[in-house]
């Protein structure tokens, strides 16, 4: 854990917007979600933001000379001792600009991979959280050292003493990526046995995504009566959280809440946490938490569905819409969303805070779940026990005999797991 009780660390959000870029968003809100990220942090104190309009990226500077210059005033004047660039800066823009403003400076991918680091709890989280942070660390050794003198002497043959300054700090970050890699992958196996020991159970897997702040944990302890962190800040789950849930059927149910996701993800970060999203892949149903209060939700969303997409979330999982956060809109505006959700079986307006709409949600749940399966009636060849024994470990054989031709078994299963069963 940090040392908070140490003086705030003053900061200055800046959001770059190329007037060219065709951009989902619009830059006043990137700007409001940089700052939401640098808040996320609790040494920093933010004293101000603001969007710097490019019309070119200048390559030595990002910024034109101009407005470094005037930068630089400002953050004399105010003292600003960090400045977060919500954007991509390269190693070489970095170094000019702290250089020329006398500050640190941060980039986007910098400072989530610093809320990450921060808010890491279990053993896999931290190690992804050092993976990709290594990964980034390392593409920023390209050209990051042409101010230094690196060459020590030697041919460079092998390592040791004759090997640039470059290459000696690329071999540190490979070793240690593989030494985290080997302890992650000790990791892994730990949590795809407790996977696999779900997987006997009989309960279908439910897993709440959506865009960072959209409400998931909330509405997660809402269903659970479980008490995880739910804050009005970015990225406060990280590692993903499981209950046992009984609907109001009388069936049961896991609940599985995950990481946030954001637009511009780092891909440091979706690679190392590619295993917790995992817990995405094996659900049977997904609730797509939307925060409908949100003025971009409609972009938040679509950036959820994207790395849905990239995961390999199939159209085969089921998905519920889930409009969270209606407590937080007015009336009139509460009706049309009232309207328009009716209109679509598979979304539902709910607010996770005060707990309206909530049953409702459950009895969709309940009603997704039940109508996904159904039943079949297979044989099974003697010489075939893979796929008996894959049958079995799902906990979906209603009933089963032996015959002279192999196993008849009848099954209840999802869509899902038909296609698996197929694909064996």
């Amino acid at each position: 854990m940090r040392d908070t009780a140490a003086a705030a660390t003053r900061a200055y959000v800046l959001h770059p917007a190329l007037k060219s870029a065709n951009a989902r968003r619009l830059p006043e809100h990137g700007l409001a979600e940089a700052v939401s990220l640098a808040a996320a942090l609790p040494e920093l104190d933010v004293q101000g933001s603001e969007v710097v309009r490019l019309s070119r990226v200048t390559p030595a500077t990002l910024l034109g000379s101009g407005k470094v210059a005037e930068l630089k005033q400002l953050f004399l004047d105010q003292k600003i001792d960090l400045v977060l660039i919500d954007g991509t800066v390269s190693p070489v823009q970095q170094r000019n600009l702290e250089k020329e403003w006398g500050v640190k400076l941060l980039d986007r991918t910098s400072l989530i991979l610093e809320i990450f680091a921060d808010r890491a709890r279990t053993r896999e989280g931290v190690l992804q959280v050092e993976l990709a942070a290594l990964s980034y660390q390392r593409t920023r050794l390209v050209r990051a050292w042409t101010h230094l003198e690196r060459q020590r002497g030697g041919f460079g043959f092998v390592g040791g003493p004759g090997e640039t300054q470059i290459e000696s700090d690329r071999r540190a970050i490979d070793d240690q990526v593989v030494k985290l890699k080997r302890q992650l992958d000790q990791v892994v196996k730990t949590r795809e046995l407790h996977r696999a020991a779900r997987a006997k159970v009989p309960f279908p897997i439910v897993a709440l995504v959506g865009y960072t702040n959209a409400g998931k944990s909330t509405l997660f302890n809402r269903i659970t009566g479980a008490e995880v962190l739910a804050k009005d800040m970015l990225f406060a789950t990280l590692d993903p959280t499981m209950r046992g849930v009984t609907l109001p059927s009388g069936a049961k149910m896991i609940l599985s809440d995950t990481v946030g996701f954001i637009s511009d993800l780092p891909t440091q970060l979706v690679a190392a946490f590619r295993a917790t999203l995992e817990e995405v892949l094996s659900a049977d149903l997904i609730l797509h938490v939307r925060d409908i209060s949100h003025p971009e939700t409609v972009e938040q969303a679509a950036d959820v569905s994207d790395i849905l997409a990239s995961l390999g979330v199939g159209e085969d999982t089921p998905q519920i819409e889930v409009w969270n956060k209606l407590d937080l809109v007015d009336a009139s505006q509460r009706e049309a969303l009232t309207a328009q959700a009716a209109q679509r079986p598979m979304v539902l307006p709910v607010s996770a805070l005060t707990g309206e709409g909530v049953e409702r949600l459950l009895a969709l749940i309940s009603t997704t779940l039940d109508a996904d399966r159904s039943e079949a009636t297979l044989t099974v060849p003697f010489a075939d026990g893979r796929r008996r024994a894959w049958l079995h470990d799902q906990n979906i054989v209603q009933h089963e005999v032996e015959a002279d031709d192999g196993w008849h078994l009848t099954v209840r299963w999802t869509l899902r797991q038909e296609r698996r069963y197929r694909d064996l």
